[in-house]
This record gives C-alpha cells, sequence and structure tokens, in this order.
C-alpha cells in the first residue's frame, strides 16, 4: 500500500489509456493556469513521447541530459532534474526523454514497482503546492506509478461514442489501484476536451458522462480551438502563446474552478 503523506504538494495525475483526447495538452495548461494563479506548481512529463516536456520548451534532445528515467534510478537526485520553465513564474518541470520507455522492462520484476515514481515526487513534494503529472495512452508500468503515487487523477475525454468504452475500462483500472496500491486515490475530475457546440454528439456524450458522474464533471470544457494545435510546436502552453484564445480563456477558467474545488474540499475537512 502506498504511504500516506501528510504535507507537500497535492499530486493529480492526468490519465487516459486513450490517445488523442487532449491529455498532455491539459496537463501543460493546467499546470500553466495554476502558476499563473500564483500556485508553485510542478509539471512531471511521465510519458516517454516527452510531448509535455517540450510543450513548456524543455526538450530533453541529448543523451546526455538528466530527466525521468534518471530519477527512477536515483530518486535522492531528483531535485537536479527539475527545471523551471522561461517566461511563465512558479512553473517547473522534470522533463522526459525516450529512454523513459526502459522503466517499464527494467522494473517489471522489482519489489513494490508501482512505487518507484512517488519515491521520486517524495523528494521534491514539500517545495510544492501542486504536482501534475502527464501519462503515457496506455495502462502500464508508468500510468500505474502515477495512479499509485497521487491523491487523485483527472480523466479528459474527448466527446465521442467509443471514449465511452475506455472510460469504463479506465475507471475499473482506478478502482484496482485504489483497492490494491492507494487507498487514497479518488478521481478529481472528468474533462471534456474537442468540445464542439455544433456537433449533437457532443451533447449526448456529456450528457451520458454527467449522469454517471455528476459534480465531478468539470463545468468548463475545452473547446477545438486552432491555437490548441499550433502552440506546441512553439514550445509554449497555449495561455502563454495567445492569451486571448478560446483554448486558453478555457484553461485559465479550468484553473480556478479547479482551484475553488480545492477550497470546497479543504473546507470541508476543517
Amino acid at each position: 500500500m502506498t504511504e500516506t503523506r501528510k504535507e507537500g504538494a497535492k499530486i493529480v495525475t492526468m490519465a487516459n489509456q486513450k490517445g488523442g483526447v487532449g491529455k498532455t495538452t491539459s496537463a501543460v495548461n493546467l499546470a500553466t493556469a495554476l502558476a499563473m494563479l500564483g500556485k508553485k506548481t510542478l509539471l512531471v512529463d511521465s510519458d516517454p513521447q516527452g510531448n509535455a516536456s517540450s510543450a513548456v520548451g524543455v526538450p530533453v534532445t541529448s543523451p546526455q541530459t538528466k530527466h525521468l528515467y534518471h530519477c527512477y534510478l536515483s530518486p535522492e537526485k531528483t531535485p537536479e532534474v527539475i527545471r523551471p520553465v522561461a517566461a511563465i513564474d512558479n512553473l517547473w518541470v522534470l522533463p522526459t526523454g525516450i529512454d523513459l520507455i526502459g522503466v517499464e522492462v527494467e522494473m517489471m520484476h522489482e519489489k513494490k514497482r508501482e512505487q518507484f515514481l512517488w519515491r521520486v515526487l517524495a523528494q521534491v513534494a514539500g517545495e510544492y503546492d501542486y504536482i501534475l503529472v502527464d501519462c503515457p495512452p496506455s495502462l502500464g508500468l508508468l500510468t500505474l506509478n502515477a495512479l499509485s503515487g497521487a491523491h487523485s487523477v483527472i480523466i479528459p475525454m474527448q466527446c465521442e461514442y467509443f471514449a465511452l468504452e475506455g472510460l469504463s475500462q479506465l475507471v475499473r483500472t482506478i478502482k484496482l489501484v485504489k483497492k490494491s496500491y492507494n487507498s487514497a486515490l479518488v478521481i478529481e475530475g472528468l474533462l471534456l476536451t474537442m468540445y464542439d457546440r455544433r456537433n449533437k454528439l457532443t451533447y449526448q456524450v456529456a450528457k451520458e458522462v454527467k449522469k454517471h458522474f455528476g459534480d465531478k464533471v468539470y463545468n468548463t470544457v475545452i473547446p477545438r480551438n486552432v491555437r490548441l494545435s499550433e502552440c506546441p510546436s512553439y514550445g509554449k502552453p497555449v495561455i502563454v502563446y495567445d492569451k486571448n484564445s478560446a483554448g486558453a480563456l478555457s484553461y485559465m477558467n479550468l484553473g480556478k474552478e479547479f482551484l475553488k474545488q480545492q477550497q470546497r474540499a479543504n473546507a470541508g475537512r476543517g
């Protein structure tokens, strides 16, 4: 069972085994929004593709560059690997590179292999308000680590029929992780992405999700927006690339909604 931490950053994993749902875009831009709202935020790129790293202008381009893979091998080195994101106060990134894919094989027979990422994040959790972890589009060992080491999970999902089938599988996985590895894990929220108000199916899928998950579904939706597609090639979150675009405004609203959610939860515990 994952140990419980009483203080330090809240760790939120962004997960969906289905690719192309806006998971990395949401991790990058929610982290940016929280930073701009005054919260010390660490973005952890746990996808070997390294898209979250490059999306904030910190790509791993050299084999000599230390990144998350090396933290798995030596957790105590984690503070040395974290890098600030230029031009965005309060935002840091723990980048990754393609070597991270080796974790799936190298840790396969290790004891408590689902807790390695937790050991990494425990080195720095006290330095931040929030840690957001971007996962690969799979339910392998990297995602298992991200779920086992988190307080909660946000599920970004596209408003299409097949997304509902994938959601059921992911929810089952979360329940298994909660039962076997991390009893404190909860679903923080479901985020509807690529929302097209002109498409009738969008409304049908949104209605179905809200029927099953109620107030766990964020009021903020992320629309289809060309700026969201453009900004990664410039190494900038959309909030920096074009702060007045529909995508940027939506993610800032999501950041505000997320923080209000935290305030209500803290008040309830108090």
